[in-house]
């Protein structure tokens, strides 16, 4: 078995192991829910619409540590597709990254996100839009009972090219994560990648990230009443 096996089954069942505690953690109250509504209201938080490996919320707080999911969501009329800016691969992740792409009658799923206006930077700084690489732009997104208006991100100058299969994993493992729907997450994983078995970095740090989070988990089990 190889490395990036090894590596990407670690990650999987620490985020299973992360996922199953938080079912035990209550819900925000409704006053933190209208108290969160006024934030935005008030221009101190915004939504974002996250598609790419910002499904996962270890990978998204790594810069930004504000992040909150606020609903899943969908994009109508657009397609997730995977390419590099002007062709130059992505030397984070080793090959083609996420973006989006207008295409009437399809649809891209997603998380949208509650952050604090002092992540904003960060956000933009993560998606290199100084230096031109992506965009952001607003999208209104549709869950079953709304429409959103929320901050995404699409890519300048994309030229298509497959996703490493570690940054794949990290979008699979976001879906899970955060109930995408079965068959999007079916396609998620049928998307064919370039094979890249190197050393990522970012794999590590996402590593770190979930063991800290599952051991902050155990934590809060073992002192609940129902521990």
């Amino acid at each position: 078995m190889s490395s990036c096996e090894n590596l990407f089954i670690s990650l999987m069942l620490l985020a299973a192991g992360f996922n199953l505690l938080c079912s035990a953690v209550p819900l925000p109250s409704e006053a933190s829910s209208m108290d969160n509504s006024t934030d935005h209201k008030n221009g101190s938080t915004f939504l974002y619409f996250a598609y790419g490996s910002n499904l996962l919320k270890e990978r998204l707080q790594l810069k930004n540590p504000s992040a909150t999911v606020h609903c899943v969501a969908k994009l109508k009329d657009y397609k997730l597709v995977f390419g590099n800016h002007k062709g130059l691969a992505s030397q984070r992740w080793r090959g083609g990254v996420a973006t989006i792409e207008h295409s009437p009658g399809d649809e891209v799923w997603g998380v949208v996100w509650r952050m604090n206006m002092s992540d904003l930077e960060s956000l933009d700084r993560q998606e290199n839009v100084k230096m031109g690489t992506y965009s952001p732009m607003e999208v209104s997104v549709s869950t079953s009972d709304q429409d959103l208006n929320c901050r995404t991100y699409i890519m300048n100058s994309c030229v298509y090219a497959p996703p490493s299969p570690q940054y794949l994993q990290v979008i699979v493992m976001g879906a899970e994560q955060n109930g995408l729907p079965e068959d999007y997450q079916d396609k998620l994983r049928s998307i064919e990648t370039n094979k890249y078995e190197g050393h990522l970095p970012v794999m590590e740090e996402l590593e770190k990230a979930l063991k800290s989070k599952e051991s902050t988990q155990e934590i809060l089990s073992e002192d609940s009443p129902l521990g």
